[in-house]
């Protein structure tokens, strides 16, 4: 029961009503007294967080906090494919021409995710990873890969949250979520990096608008629930190296050009 509370002040609801009142609460002082609780429920590692917990004025802060340098180490070579985030894989794959994707009962279109066939068609026939943050999870994102940023835009007005509730009761979650979208040009192709934000606003935030992606940096964060998916433009030559429904860290290897 506790963990369903907490999870309902991370993941919000579909109600803009209640979702504004639940940020409103975790953003406060407020929901300082629950911060304890909530690291308990989910056990999270407080050695590696960049402050002591009691640093944390509220639910919000602790949600959204970085870590310690050096918490994460990323593998540096330019053919390895790292993780964006801490998270459980809970898609991976490649994207066949008639490619839908499974996520929570629900079938998803490339071109429903990216926004148009025009967007959608460099990643054709290549690979797909998705990337469950929960409540327990540290929500920033990093580059997985190192290039040069050249394009970056937003979709998504109506919002449900990324979470069991929200797949059944709203019609395309993935479709309508505010989600941002940037696609990073390396040496091996295009890598779409997809945030999907989980409120009837964006939650999605960005440290800057710089065109130079920088393995392993953090570039934003997600103030409230979220999923990341990567999107990798076709190469023979790239493998992915990560299980299904594995758990994985920052900047951890999840695939590899050959």
């Amino acid at each position: 029961m506790k963990k369903a509370l907490f999870k309902s002040f991370v993941e919000l609801t579909g109600n803009p009503f209640s979702s504004s009142l639940l940020k409103s609460f975790t953003s406060a002082r407020l929901s300082r007294p629950f911060i304890g609780p909530f690291s308990r429920a989910y056990r999270l590692n407080i050695e590696e967080m960049e402050y002591p917990i009691s640093h944390y004025k509220s639910l919000s802060e602790l949600f959204t906090r970085s870590l310690k340098e050096g918490a994460r180490q990323v593998d540096p070579s330019p053919s390895i494919l790292t993780s964006p985030v801490d998270g459980i894989v809970s898609g991976v794959g490649r994207i066949a021409a008639d490619q839908t994707f499974l996520i929570k009962g629900h079938q998803y279109r490339l071109n429903e995710i990216m926004g148009s066939e025009r967007k959608a068609a460099p990643y054709k026939d290549g690979f797909y990873y998705i990337f469950y943050l929960s409540p327990s999870h540290y929500h920033h994102f990093h580059y997985p890969v190192a290039g040069e940023l050249v394009s970056r835009y937003a979709l998504g007005g109506v919002s449900y949250p990324v979470n069991n509730l929200g797949l059944r009761l709203g019609q395309s979650p993935f479709s309508t979520n505010h989600r941002l979208i940037s696609e990073v040009k390396m040496d091996f192709g295009n890598v779409a990096i997809v945030k999907v934000g989980a409120l009837n606003v964006n939650s999605i935030q960005l440290y800057s608008s710089s065109k130079e992606c920088i393995k392993g940096n953090d570039f934003g964060f997600f103030s409230f629930g979220s999923t990341v998916i990567l999107f990798i433009e076709n190469n023979s030559h790239f493998t992915t190296s990560v299980e299904l429904n594995s758990e994985v860290q920052v900047g951890q290897p999840v695939g590899n050009w050959i």
